[in-house]
């Protein structure tokens, strides 16, 4: 018997019905039977897989191409590297703003995607010009540097924002395009749902397996010109498989109204301007007797004024519905918990910047004369997200649904704390096994000899990795469900904006604060936390610095989270 709301299962009992709200590709009602559910959501994770493997291509070495053939510092290269990852994690705001308003998911994922293949195409060229070679480099207190002519610079950081600019509009759309595949009104297709934010992200980290164990090792053993090329070649594949589907999507109707974007400024805008109104008593009795139509939340209630004219009447003057008001109140809600995930996504930036830089200094051989790279090392992330979503979606899931009675197991909200406090751990063992690495320096004497190769296993950094991985699958498949979940229909595709805006900011707060740590711990001669020569820095401080901050934004989170209403056409 087929499990209903797994890959390959019934999409309803009722094939022929209707679905409400959404058209096939000719514009006609869409059909369960011939539309959405799985035969759709396997084009859209596939091209997701494809997009991951393209991004991660750039991404998980790009540390070592901005310290190697552009000559940059440790710290500056960190702060590169996380000011353009989150620049690509805000720019989905603006690509879900024109999606949500404009063009439609569809037709921006599209543009977006040709948007990502001229980006990953000047990028490429940018990297097979030529440049100085490591002979011409010269040597600076036992660091090479050496930089690349200015236009080739100029080209490269180009060619890297244009496609933060493609991701903007790919990466909200695209998830939020599959999940509306599958309809959360039909009991069948809501496990559906849930399961699919499963298998997306097993989907999205089985494509960056690829890329840490195969690209890293292009880029660094072969050459930059072909490992930025293949992302470009798996884009294009990525929109064929895109178009492929076409005939098989549901697409949301636009309804003939105000943008949601309109409605819920105009309730800010009111309540704003009649922050000093009192309401009438006629006004309050009239609101009282429409509130049972309504499901109206008692959160916020300063933003009710929005329903009043300014004379404190209920009359002519009035702009906004209670319905706006709620949307409103449902988007104001979500900001105490996204503001406390900023430190989860501030941990979350340094597998890719000081992890990485961190392998380099250590033994990284595996038999044969063979040295892996150390920023495949990331691999092990993506590689026990894989492990564990089977055993969650198909094991834990179905035990806590026995227990709890939720679709989902248990809430979106105790999901991502569980994530956030894993985060903490994995930060306390990195500051531990970076303690090691400095210990091991300091007795074989390799303390000012930083090309030199520690005599002390990469695989210790696993187990930070593996709970890296581990606290992702809680907290970054949480977070997608609950911020598509928990905003208006209509704005589904800002919902997962928001969602990676929290990585955004906390790239740019991970990156200011590298910046005012170097300033503070590096001057009069001292040698920073983030000295280029890692044997003489303390990442070790830097970590439990964010060890203890993760401790700060856990316990902020479950405060807030502890409160927190959901919005009642929630599966939770």
């Amino acid at each position: 018997m087929t499990i209903a709301g797994t890959p390959g299962g019934p999409e309803s009992p009722l094939l022929e019905d209707t679905v409400d709200g959404y058209t096939d590709h000719k514009g006609r009602p869409a059909r369960r039977s011939t539309s959405g559910g799985w035969r759709s959501a396997y084009f859209i994770i596939g091209v997701e897989v494809a997009e991951r493997f393209a991004y991660y291509g750039i991404q998980a070495n790009l540390i070592n191409y901005l310290t190697g053939r552009l000559g940059q510092s440790i710290a500056s290269a960190a702060e590169n590297v996380n000011t353009w990852t989150g620049t690509g994690s805000l720019l989905p705001l603006v690509g879900a703003f024109v999606a949500d308003s404009y063009l439609g998911r569809y037709r921006t994922i599209i543009i977006a995607s040709l948007l990502y293949i001229l980006g990953l195409g000047l990028l490429t060229l940018s990297a097979v010009l030529p440049s100085p070679s490591p002979s011409n480099c010269q040597e600076s207190n036992q660091i090479t540097s050496c930089s690349p002519p200015q236009l080739q610079i100029i080209l490269f950081f180009f060619s890297l924002y244009l496609v933060a600019a493609g991701q903007g509009g790919h990466k909200p759309c695209t998830q939020a395009f599959g999940a509306d595949q599958f309809d959360g009104r039909n009991p069948e297709e809501c496990k559906a749902k849930s399961s699919f934010f499963n298998w997306w992200y097993f989907g999205l980290c089985f494509g960056t397996v690829i890329t840490y164990s195969v690209l890293s090792y292009i880029q660094e053993n072969l050459n930059w010109g072909l490992g930025f090329g293949i992302p470009c070649v798996v884009m294009i594949a990525a929109l064929l498989l895109f178009l492929l589907g076409t005939r098989t999507y549901r697409y949301s109707v636009k309804k003939d109204e105000k943008s949601p974007f309109v409605r819920i400024g105009e309730v800010f805008i009111a309540a704003a301007k009649n922050w000093r109104t009192m309401p009438s008593l006629v006004a309050t009795e009239e609101l009282a007797r429409e509130a049972p139509h309504h499901q109206v939340s008692q959160q916020f209630k300063c933003l009710n004024k929005a329903l009043l004219a300014p004379d404190g009447s209920k009359g002519n003057g009035r702009q906004c519905t209670i319905d706006d008001v709620e949307e409103a109140k449902a988007v104001l809600r979500l900001f105490p918990i996204w503001a406390t995930c900023l430190v989860y996504a501030i941990t979350f930036a340094q597998s890719s910047t000081f992890f990485t830089k961190q392998g380099i200094t250590m033994d990284r051989s595996i038999g044969w004369g063979i040295d892996i790279p150390a920023s495949s090392l990331q691999a092990f992330i993506s590689l026990s997200i894989v492990l564990i979503v089977p055993i969650y979606d198909r094991i834990l899931v179905p035990i806590a649904r026995t227990l709890t009675r939720k679709p989902s197991g248990i809430t979106m909200l105790q999901r991502i704390g569980t994530g956030m406090f894993l985060s903490a751990i994995s930060m306390v063992v990195a500051a531990l096994v970076e303690m090691k690495r400095l210990k091991t320096a300091q007795e074989h004497g390799l303390v000012d000899m930083p090309n030199v190769t520690l005599p002390m296993s990469v695989w210790w950094l696993l187990p930070q990795y593996i709970l890296f991985g581990v606290s992702d699958v809680f907290t970054m498949v949480g977070l997608q469900e609950f911020f598509y979940d928990q905003v208006p229909i209509e704005l589904r595709s800002v919902g997962i904006a928001l969602y990676l805006s929290i990585f955004g900011v906390g790239s740019f707060l991970s990156s200011s604060l590298i910046s005012a740590i170097e300033k503070a711990t590096g001057g009069d001669g001292q040698h920073s936390w983030f000295n280029d020569n890692l044997n003489r820095a303390h990442l070790d401080y830097y970590y439990w610095f964010l060890a203890g901050l993760s401790v700060v934004g856990l316990s902020l989170y479950l405060y807030f989270a502890k409160s927190y209403i959901y919005n009642r056409g929630s599966t939770l």
